[in-house]
């Protein structure tokens, strides 16, 4: 099956991505059929050949979850964006990680929301407070010299 992915290329923790199409099992550092094009998520700019990847696709390549949504925002296929990954905030930041905690990204599909709903069960009774009584210690009188 021959899938359009990301194949990751350039510094040390400042990667750009090339855009190629390859066998789903096959490595994509070399072994890939042909260059699509390149993505910068830094500068978030995407350079595309629109009309090879219509090619493939109409070959029956189908594009991974990011590559989906690159396209899309490139306006090369319509349709929904995907949802393909959640993002957890640390407990530090000012957004409160609500964003994270499991809400998708605007207009995007949750796919595990069925499940979520299934395996959900009623939550226990809650059990009544017991009671600590508190000793109370008497302290002796202060003396007065």
């Amino acid at each position: 099956m021959l899938v359009i992915r990301l194949s990751r290329v350039g510094k040390k923790k400042h990667p750009t991505y090339r855009v190629v199409v390859s066998e789903k099992t096959k490595d994509t550092v070399g072994n890939y059929l042909e260059l699509l094009g390149n993505y910068d998520p830094h500068e978030n700019k995407a350079e595309l050949k629109s009309d090879r990847i219509k090619h493939w696709i109409s070959k029956g390549a189908k594009p991974s979850g990011v590559v989906h949504n690159l396209l899309i925002d490139q306006k090369i296929i319509e349709g929904e964006k995907l949802a393909v990954a959640h993002i957890k905030k640390k407990k530090g930041d000012a957004s409160g990680g609500q964003e994270a905690a499991g809400k998708p990204a605007e207009g995007a599909q949750s796919v595990s929301a069925p499940a979520e709903q299934s395996k959900a069960e009623p939550a226990p009774a809650p059990q009544p407070e017991k009671k600590v009584e508190e000793k109370k210690t008497e302290q002796p009188a202060e003396k007065k010299e």
